[in-house]
C-alpha cells in the first residue's frame, strides 16, 4: 500500500471519528422545547389566595403559547411584594415576581411591559371602617377627599403617588396591619384596586367592621407588570412571546374578561365617582398609546 494511500485512509477514518463525536454531542443536549424551566414565584399569604390565580393562569397561558417544557412552582415560604422584589434582584428564592411597575422597580429589574391586568391595578375603591361611612358622599370633591387619611404600605408605589397628589398617607410595613389599622377606625380609608378587593374582603372582613365604601374611587395611570432579573433576558423574552401570542390570537382577553368583568360589574364601577389623580412614577416606557393592551372604560373623567 502506498504512503499516499494510507494517510487518504487515515483522514478518511479521522473524518468518521469526529462525525460520530458530533452527532452523539447533539444527542446530550436537549432542545429549548425540551429542557426543563423551572419558574418559582412568590407565595402568596394564603395557598388560596384568589389574588394570585389570575396572574397565575395568564403566566400558565403564555408559558403554554411558547411550546417550553416548565414547571410554575411557589417560593417555599410566603414573601410579600417588598420582600419578593428583593430577593428577585439578588436571584434569591424567586425568578419571576408580578407587581405595579414605577421607575426604581424598572431599574432594579427587568419588566415585560404589557399590563397583565391592563391597568385596573390603578383603579382603586375604598374599604373603610363602618363608623366612617358617614365621611363619604356622593358630593365629595377632590379638595374634600384630601383631608381625609388613607393607608399603605411603606414601598408601595401607590404611596408615592398619593402623597405626590396631596394625600396625607398613613404607611405601614406589612399588608395586614393596614387592614387592622382600617379595622380599629385609626384611619380614615384603604384604597384597594378593583382586582383585588373582593378577595381580601372575603377573608379581612369577617371581623363585621369593615365595609366597601358604594360610590366613590380613585384612578391613575400605572401598569402590573411581570418582572424577572435584569440578568434573566432569556425568560423575560420567552414570557414576552408567549403573552404576544395570546393577544394576538384573543387567548389573552378571553382570560382577562372572564376573570374580572363580574367582579367590576358586581363593584358597579361604572356608576361610581372617579377621581382621575396624576402618576409621577410612570415609566416613561409605558406602552400607553397600545390601545389593545389597557381596559377600555369611561371612568377617567371624573
Amino acid at each position: 500500500m502506498s504512503i499516499l494511500k494510507k494517510v487518504r485512509e487515515k483522514k478518511v477514518m479521522s473524518m468518521v471519528k469526529t462525525t460520530i463525536v458530533v452527532l452523539f454531542s447533539l444527542l446530550l443536549i436537549p432542545s429549548v422545547n425540551a429542557a426543563l424551566w423551572t419558574i418559582t414565584y412568590p407565595r402568596p399569604l394564603d395557598d388560596s389566595d384568589e389574588r394570585s390565580q389570575y396572574p397565575i393562569d395568564l403566566l400558565t397561558l403564555a408559558l403554554d403559547k411558547t411550546g417550553v417544557n416548565y414547571e410554575l412552582r411557589p417560593s417555599d415560604r410566603i414573601l410579600l411584594t417588598g420582600k419578593a422584589m428583593r430577593q428577585l434582584k439578588e436571584n434569591r428564592e424567586v425568578n419571576i415576581v408580578w407587581s405595579m411597575t414605577d421607575t426604581q422597580r424598572e431599574k432594579d429589574l427587568t419588566p415585560i411591559r404589557i399590563p397583565i391586568a391592563k391597568g385596573l391595578i390603578g383603579l382603586r375603591v375604598f374599604v373603610v371602617n363602618k363608623d366612617k361611612e358617614e365621611n363619604f358622599k356622593r358630593d365629595l370633591s377632590i379638595t374634600d377627599m384630601r383631608k381625609l387619611v388613607p393607608v399603605q404600605g411603606e414601598e408601595w408605589p401607590d404611596t408615592k403617588i398619593l402623597q405626590a397628589n396631596g394625600f396625607n398617607v398613613f404607611t405601614v410595613p406589612e399588608f395586614r396591619e393596614a387592614y387592622d389599622l382600617t379595622k380599629q377606625g385609626k384611619i380614615d380609608f384603604f384604597p384597594r384596586s378593583v382586582i383585588e378587593v373582593e378577595a381580601e374582603l372575603a377573608e379581612e372582613g369577617r371581623s363585621g367592621s369593615l365595609a366597601l365604601e358604594p360610590s366613590l374611587a380613585l384612578y391613575y395611570p400605572t401598569a402590573m407588570y411581570y418582572f424577572v432579573s435584569a440578568s434573566n433576558k432569556t425568560l423575560a423574552n420567552l414570557i414576552t412571546t408567549g403573552l404576544e401570542r395570546a393577544i394576538e390570537d384573543g387567548s389573552f382577553d378571553a382570560l382577562f374578561y372572564a376573570t374580572y368583568s363580574p367582579i367590576l360589574e358586581r363593584l358597579n364601577v361604572k356608576e361610581r365617582k372617579v377621581f382621575t389623580l396624576e402618576n409621577p412614577l410612570l415609566p416613561l416606557e409605558t406602552p400607553l398609546e397600545s390601545d389593545a393592551l389597557w381596559f377600555k372604560n369611561d371612568f377617567t373623567n371624573n
